[in-house]
């Protein structure tokens, strides 16, 4: 694993809400769209937001990565600031020479019993690593997921596996790229398992764990 590299994104960011002009801009997103610069992200019901626990997360898996001797970059600093916009994260993947990019998110339904993860990548693919790499990273990180004891998602994608035209930083990725939905925070049921610092290692050893099996 030494001397490989992995970009780590955490979705979102705790002063995006402060900041709506900013995040509201539009920016490129791939296959001739502009989206938003950002979003604000959702929260359980209890008010546990997602920027704070992708970034928790993210923590645990540059950590964990980095025991092995994983270079790991983080589209952003810390969970006080803005963005970056979507381009931007995407830039930092490409920029990087990274043999993986991996988002970290966690979903916001409210259709009834709405639960479980899924995994997104480009499709169709836009250039060679959004093909085959991108889709054997995506089925490591569904694997590794399943295998820890969560369930795949009731209500998003097949098999825990969601492929995606519209997701502006996968779009822009020209390195093997994924999005994971760790769960629904306004399930009542994993919103607990979310918000837990226990749950948030739970998710954080299955992505790093998948994550190496990628590298392997």
């Amino acid at each position: 694993m030494a001397g490989k590299v992995v970009v780590i994104d955490p979705g979102h960011n705790g002063g995006n809400s402060a900041n709506p002009a900013e995040i509201n801009k539009k920016v490129p997103a791939g296959r001739g769209q502009t989206k938003a610069c950002n979003t604000t992200g959702t929260a359980t019901n209890a008010g546990y937001t997602e920027h704070a626990f992708t970034w928790d997360v993210s923590v645990r898996v540059r950590e964990l990565l980095a025991a092995k001797g994983i270079k790991v970059v983080m589209t952003r600093d810390d969970d006080t600031g803005v963005g970056p916009c979507v381009d931007k994260r995407a830039a930092i993947g490409n920029q990087s020479g990274a043999a993986a990019v991996v988002s970290i998110h966690a979903d916001g339904s409210t259709s009834p019993g709405a639960h479980g993860f899924h995994i997104a990548y480009s499709a169709p693919p836009l250039n060679a690593a959004q093909g085959e790499p991108a889709k054997n990273l995506a089925t490591a990180l569904r694997d590794g997921l399943r295998t820890a004891g969560f369930a795949t998602s009731t209500y998003i994608g097949t098999n825990g596996l969601s492929p995606r035209a519209d997701l502006g930083g996968l779009n822009l990725s020209e390195r093997p790229a994924a999005l994971v939905e760790c769960g629904n925070m306004r399930n009542a049921d994993e919103a607990a398992v979310l918000s837990s610092p226990q749950g948030r290692q739970r998710y954080a050893d299955a992505i790093a764990a998948s994550i190496v099996e990628y590298l392997g």
